[in-house]
């Protein structure tokens, strides 16, 4: 199951997790259309791998396994499938 970013990152956004994930499946990015209006990041559902890379460097502990989401940030899950349009 993919990795979800949560509550914490919210008016955080910050990239350590992006430059970290090698598939580049976390966006919007700094340089992409839609990283100012975004209130925070989303990993890709379909494209992340599981590695896990992106945890220990989130400044915020936002990056949870799908699995291990806390309840009460279970709807961030939708949020990143619909931010994909999935």
């Amino acid at each position: 199951m993919a990795y979800v970013i949560a509550e914490p990152c919210i008016g955080t956004k910050d990239s350590a997790c992006v430059d970290a994930c090698p598939v580049d499946c976390i966006h919007p990015k700094k340089d992409e259309a839609g990283y100012t209006e975004s209130t925070q990041l989303f990993i890709d559902p379909v494209e992340c791998i599981d590695c896990g890379a992106c945890v220990p460097v989130c400044p915020v502990s936002a990056i949870y396994a799908g699995d291990d989401l806390p309840e009460k940030w279970a709807d961030f899950q939708q949020k990143a499938s619909d931010h994909y349009g999935r």
